[in-house]
């Protein structure tokens, strides 16, 4: 009897943490982290880190991203919880608040410590575009600024990609101007499908000042800008490549909004247009990888 007692603690103990696991883990915005993380890993081998390096650069982004989406979770629970999101665990109380304030600051911390070892400027570049995250969580996102902290994180992203490498290289601008261009894109299309819901908790920022519509076109034209700067930015002639990635990009952005306007007449929360952003991102990664032109 003891021990089936025991079995059974130990089986609810078990099960206990398996959820707190799988709460931390939806409370960490999974999605966007593990994409950012892989297009980080991808263009790190791009540019010629070696396999320690490319290890170093995916594990200080994705340091960044899960500090980034667990303290957004941990400040945004209230209003969370006003709307109703049955989605995010710390609005529903399926997580303690305490542990995701303690994780997002451990991770926080973390972030700068693999990069130790690459060069110099390689854990300052990361800092940075971890503090600009961060002053969007909080307070930016409720300004017409709020655009600024994702162009200031993105471009900082493929910087600090290539100052990591040995000799610290200057990062070309025309990269970093692409990966600025892609986050401002990204934040218009982030923001699209909790617009009412951000309207009723007093959220503000650039996006819902100039509308749903102005915000669409806002996001396709800096997303196909973004895929254009990696065409056209580097010396030379544009690869066929190239052009074959605008044609991608143009064509996978109306199909997110498509699934974003399906998602709403289900009843469900329109990302479509979200994920064809993280798709981009990739395509561009992409052609990136495959003409060889970035340092």
């Amino acid at each position: 009897m003891a021990s089936s007692l025991a079995r059974l603690a130990g089986n609810k103990q078990t099960s206990s943490m398996s959820r707190m696991v799988l709460g931390l883990v939806r409370a960490s915005h999974p999605e966007p982290a593990a994409a950012v993380t892989a297009v980080a890993a991808l263009l790190a081998w791009g540019v010629g880190h070696r396999p320690s390096g490319i290890v170093a650069v995916a594990a200080s982004v994705l340091a960044s991203q899960l500090a980034v989406g667990w303290l957004n979770d941990r400040l945004d629970a209230d209003r969370d919880a006003a709307v109703g999101r049955t989605d995010k665990p710390l609005a529903t109380g399926e997580l303690s608040r305490r542990l995701v304030l303690l994780c997002g600051i451990v991770a926080a911390l973390a972030t700068p410590l693999p990069a130790l070892p690459l060069t110099p400027a390689a854990p300052v570049a990361i800092g940075l575009a971890l503090v600009s995250a961060l002053l969007y969580n909080w307070p930016l996102k409720f300004t017409p600024a709020s655009v600024l902290p994702y162009a200031v994180s993105f471009g900082t992203l493929p910087a600090f990609v290539v100052l990591a490498l040995p000799g610290t290289p200057t990062p070309p601008g025309w990269l970093v101007a692409a990966g600025a261009l892609l986050g401002a894109g990204a934040h218009f299309a982030n923001v699209l499908p909790d617009l009412d819901d951000d309207a009723r908790t007093g959220v503000r920022g650039l996006p819902h000042r100039i509308g749903p519509t102005a915000s669409r076109v806002a996001a396709a034209g800096l997303l196909l800008a973004a895929t254009a700067m990696l065409v056209f930015g580097p010396s030379g002639a544009p690869s066929w490549a190239g052009l074959v990635a605008i044609a991608a990009a143009a064509v996978v952005l109306p199909l997110g909004w498509y699934a974003s306007r399906t998602a709403n007449r289900r009843g469900d929360r329109a990302v479509g247009v979200f994920r064809a952003v993280m798709v981009v991102a990739v395509i561009d990664v992409v052609l990136l990888v495959a003409s060889g032109r970035v340092v």
